[in-house]
């Protein structure tokens, strides 16, 4: 028995240690040989913390890497952080007001200082957390996308955009944060179903024929009114279309306007017009000429354009104010509850506000064209191929990309000013000069805003490969990785990020960013609920790993919460759900869960108790790999066996059949079907029965038999670990190291050793000893069973009785008679002509072949009868159920023949079943 692998199975001894070894071999780098193997990561966040999403997909990213490195490819797998502009500003911000200290107090340098102080202290925890995960990507390359080499590629864009008359400055209506003053992207924004009210308000037409009573949710937002709006088809007031009518509060006359866009259905069917505060009103207001009128402040807060009594007042101090004067003036005719979408800022939780404002703006449709081109001709794939659908709908109803945002942290927008407001972009304010010919005389002033974080994350495929300096690109190899092989990321970013990669990487270096984008499901709780913290269901990767504490884990949900009835809630449903804390399942236990768990559906509900079950998976691995170790004490091969007995040829294949399925699943991205081959093989075929069929060679008389056991053994351990080590890598290179030693293995680590292949099996014809052993595992199994109901001591031998014995069978008998013997603790075997005249037995069948093992001196045979009498009733219903659905017309009309045929097969086996039970309760009376 070796002295170096540990005798329990304890990850927590072996994971960071190996992790540390293998970054400081350098094995995680590219070797520029070879067919190029290339995956982008995701950038996460440098203010995040690893969660669930980034576990799953970033198992499945290291899953494939390891897998294409082992198998001769040139991997890479591209590395970096992204420097979440907005999360960064708020957690440095947080940390200063903690000293007294506001972003104004040190300006606009002063606070970018601070970031980056900050970067360097706290920044990198999720890329520490990622290397206990066993991300193996080469983080000597890692990018951050403030790094120059990428910042300059942002700023190269941006100019080359703009020259090209594709970005421009205007005012449109954005999503605006009044709480951090900056407008936020769509995926910023999360709808929420609130409780709210509907006003209904009477505006006076003009002439003072009458009045038109119009519904709306918010209104404060009536005094930027400037229209009210029917449906064309609405016979209740066509006859009122162009007429105006007079706007309460403020008294400026507005038209009656008509347009397919009211729903008549909804409240009055009349709806006021406000493009300056609402995104449908603002297309309404440019189909039909309307003026835009903002009555916000960026703190929204009333403005100038409103009436003097409103304005410095906050819009919901607002509201209350119009909703007031409304009813004085009789003018408010109804307030119903009303369930509304509010949508609010994931980073504040303040409501959106739509606001008119200056921004920069990307011109979309050209793009959007090619864009959706590419995905047409299958330049890109998406798998499952369904997802396409999702990406083609936003193409064809892309608008134009808001890019700027009003923050200190990020890449600034390269624009100047002069005095008289004329824009000037360029790279620098030296070539701005030198172009338009502008002396020291005229002052000039950069823009204040940044680009948006998703305008870099767009160049990131190619931005981290040192475009557009030709320099850096022929160092790292843009060439050679663009495009890369596949992106793995959540179908909930496919506008944000997928789209805008394929059509910047397209217009600025005419190439695809990948080649196939595989779309994950998003990772929910084990009832399918969306993890937040609000809920209390969030998982921590690190906590899953590690284990923590009940405490720990009390302390970690509840900190913060401002709410005591929120964290009684959490607390209560934590205690529920981990009593005793969560334990620690190791590196190698989560991926696999994840692994097993990654099918192609939307959501993913992770149940703890399957890691639970994938430790224990682990550590059956473990104690395999001990009882190889400890039975080939002293041994070394090399090469691949030749195998002597059935059970090996038997074993190697099912290895090749499992690296036959490996393949196939890989292609094809279904790691929950590899997972559950790989669980199979290792499991059932290798650690359950080949180590059982081994041990008859081990321990018997042929010495050749037993060494090429033995060389057999550790050879199909070797391959079984490398089939799994992409998935489990931990465990699987503690153990490989073993048995290296024994094969005389020239590589130093299994990433290394070449991951098995169909090809590698080819002219291996074992189908013969394939079914045989199956034949003799069904053997095992069947008086393993007759063993345990008759309660027969392990030790004690028995004999065995066989009938109705076919030439193959008789065969079979006669050459496994020793591993019978051995694994079944028989004193002998005999074969009976007939099962006529044989004593009282427990039966079995094997095919035809009918087992006996007498009962004389076994067992009680009242308890006996008892129990075929039972067996016999159990068989009966079988016999019962296959006959009803023989008989169903139904059934016999409409199933597959294949399942028609089998269910007579089984009517056929149980009946046989039934005979031979019959026959040995005869014999007992």
């Amino acid at each position: 028995m070796t002295d170096t692998l540990a005798s329990s199975y304890d990850p927590k001894q072996f994971e960071t240690r190996l992790y540390e070894e293998w970054e400081r071999s350098g094995v995680f780098k590219p070797r520029g040989e070879g067919e190029p193997y290339t995956i982008l990561l995701p950038p996460p966040n440098v203010t995040g913390t690893l969660h669930m999403g980034h576990a799953f997909q970033h198992t499945l990213q290291d899953a494939l890497v390891r897998y294409h490195r082992m198998r001769g490819f040139d991997a890479l797998w591209q590395m970096g952080t992204d420097h979440a502009g907005i999360a960064t500003e708020m957690v440095v911000a947080r940390n200063l007001s903690r000293d007294g200290v506001t972003r104004d107090d040190l300006g606009r340098d002063g606070f970018i200082a601070k970031v980056w102080e900050w970067k360097q202290q706290s920044g990198d925890t999720i890329e520490r957390q990622m290397r206990r995960l066993g991300t193996s990507g080469d983080w000597t390359r890692s990018v951050f996308t403030m790094d120059p080499m990428a910042a300059d590629a942002v700023v190269e864009a941006f100019v080359r955009l703009h020259e090209q008359g594709l970005i421009y400055r205007g005012q449109r209506l954005v999503n605006w944060d009044p709480v951090l003053k900056t407008a936020i992207s769509d995926l910023e924004v999360v709808n929420e179903e609130e409780d709210g009210f509907l006003w209904s308000i009477s505006y006076p037409l003009t002439d003072g024929s009458g009045e038109l009573v119009v519904a709306t949710t918010r209104p404060e937002t009536m005094l930027g009114d400037v229209a009210v709006m029917v449906h064309p088809q609405d016979e209740r007031y066509t006859h009122l279309i162009g007429k105006t009518v007079t706007l309460p509060l403020s008294g400026r006359e507005i038209p009656v306007i008509a347009d397919d866009y009211v729903d008549r259905e909804f409240g009055t069917g009349v709806v006021k017009v406000t493009p300056a505060h609402d995104f449908n009103d603002y297309a309404v207001g440019q189909r039909h000429g309307l003026p835009l009128i903002n009555i916000f402040t960026p703190v929204a807060a009333v403005n100038d354009n409103a009436p003097e009594k409103y304005r410095g007042l906050d819009r919901y101090e607002a509201r209350k104010v119009v909703l007031a004067d409304l009813e004085a003036a009789g003018r408010l005719v109804e307030a119903k509850p009303h369930k509304l979408q509010v949508p609010r800022g994931d980073r504040t939780g303040q409501v959106i506000e739509p606001y008119l404002t200056d921004q920069w703006f990307v011109k979309m449709d050209g793009f959007a064209a090619r864009g959706l081109e590419l995905a047409e001709k299958g330049d890109v794939k998406f798998v499952p191929p369904n997802w396409i659908n999702t990406y083609r709908h936003w193409m064809e109803n892309i608008q134009d990309w808001c890019i700027s945002r009003q923050l200190w942290w990020g890449h600034r927008i390269p624009a100047w000013y002069d005095d008289d407001g004329r824009i000037f972009v360029g790279r620098d304010e030296d070539e701005i000069r030198a172009k338009h010919g502008l002396g020291t005389e005229v002052n000039l002033s950069q823009d204040s805003d940044v680009l948006e974080t998703w305008f870099s994350s767009a160049l990131w495929p190619f931005s981290t490969m040192g475009w557009p300096n030709q320099a850096l690109m022929d160092e790292r190899g843009f060439d050679r990785y663009v495009p890369s092989s596949v992106l793995v990321t959540g179908f909930d970013i496919i506008f944000f990020w997928v789209a805008r990669m394929i059509m910047a990487t397209d217009h600025f270096t005419g190439r695809v960013p990948f080649r196939d984008i595989y779309i994950t499901g998003l990772i929910r709780d084990s009832h399918g609920q969306k993890m937040s913290k609000s809920k209390g269901n969030v998982l921590d990767p690190l906590d899953l790993i590690d284990g923590i504490s009940l405490e720990e884990l009390l302390d970690k949900r509840t900190s913060g919460l401002m709410q005591p009835k929120m964290a009684e809630k959490i607390e209560k449903a934590t205690r529920k759900e981990f009593p005793q804390g969560i334990p620690a399942f190791g590196a190698d236990a989560l991926r696999f869960t994840i692994a097993a768990l990654a099918t192609h559906g939307r959501d993913i509900k992770f149940d703890l108790g399957r890691a639970e079950g994938y430790k224990n998976f682990c550590n059956k691995l473990w104690n395999a790999t001990r009882f190889v170790l400890m039975n080939t004490e002293g041994a070394s091969f090399a090469g691949a066996p030749q195998p002597r007995t059935d059970a090996e040829r038997w074993i190697l294949s099912r290895l090749a059949t499992v690296a036959a399925e490996a393949e196939t699943h890989f292609a094809a991205y279904r790691f929950d079907l590899l997972s559950q081959a790989l669980y199979e093989f290792a499991w059932n075929d290798f650690c359950d029965w080949f180590v059982e069929l081994a041990k008859p060679a081990l321990n018997g008389d042929d010495a050749d038999a037993a060494r090429s056991t033995r060389h057999t053994l550790l050879y199909v351990l070797e391959r079984l670990l490398s089939l799994l080590h992409p998935l489990i890598p931990f465990v699987t290179e503690e153990l490989w190291l073993q048995i290296a030693l024994k094969l005389g293995i020239a590589e130093t680590t299994i990433m290394l050793r070449p991951y098995p292949q169909a090809a590698d099996f080819a002219g291996q014809d074992y189908a013969t000893a394939e079914a045989d052993v199956e034949w003799l595992k069904e053997m095992v199994t069947v008086l393993r069973r007759i063993r345990s109901e008759l309660n027969v001591a392990p030790s004690k031998t028995v004999p065995l009785l066989v009938a109705d014995c076919s030439a193959a069978d008789r065969e079979r008998v006669a050459r496994f008679d020793s591993q019978l013997r051995f694994l079944t603790r028989l004193d002998g075997i005999d074969v009976l002509a007939s099962d006529a005249d044989a004593p009282a037995a427990a039966t079995g069948l094997v095919g035809e072949l009918k087992l006996l093992v007498p009962l004389e001196g076994l067992v009680d045979l009242d308890a006996e009868r008892v129990r075929l009498d039972k067996e016999i009733k159990r068989v009966d219903g079988e016999i019962a159920k296959c006959h009803n659905k023989l008989a169903s017309e139904t059934f016999v009309a409409n199933a597959p023949a294949a399942v028609v045929e089998q269910e007579r097969k089984r009517l056929a086996d149980w009946n046989l079943q039934r005979e031979a039970l019959i026959t040995q309760r005869a014999k007992l009376d």
